[in-house]
């Protein structure tokens, strides 16, 4: 059985966010999911995601991962 590793998406108010640049595209590795979230945390932002968080099979590995800058 293979793993998939999946990223939720949610507003500052912790509702969730779909729609472009989000995507239910699953990854096959860690690496691989933290790599294009890596590409893409800027438009994410921009499209109202204020926070992220990645599962293993539907298990929360960690998150929710602020993308607001510290102050």
């Amino acid at each position: 059985m293979s793993e998939q590793w999946t990223w939720t998406f949610e507003d500052a108010s912790g509702a969730p966010v779909t729609g472009e640049p989000t995507t239910t595209t699953s990854f096959p590795t860690q690496s691989d999911a933290e790599s294009w979230f890596g590409e893409v945390w800027r438009e994410l932002g921009d499209a109202g995601v204020a926070g992220v968080t990645l599962y293993r099979d539907g298990v929360v590995v960690y998150g929710p991962m602020s993308l607001e800058a510290a102050p």
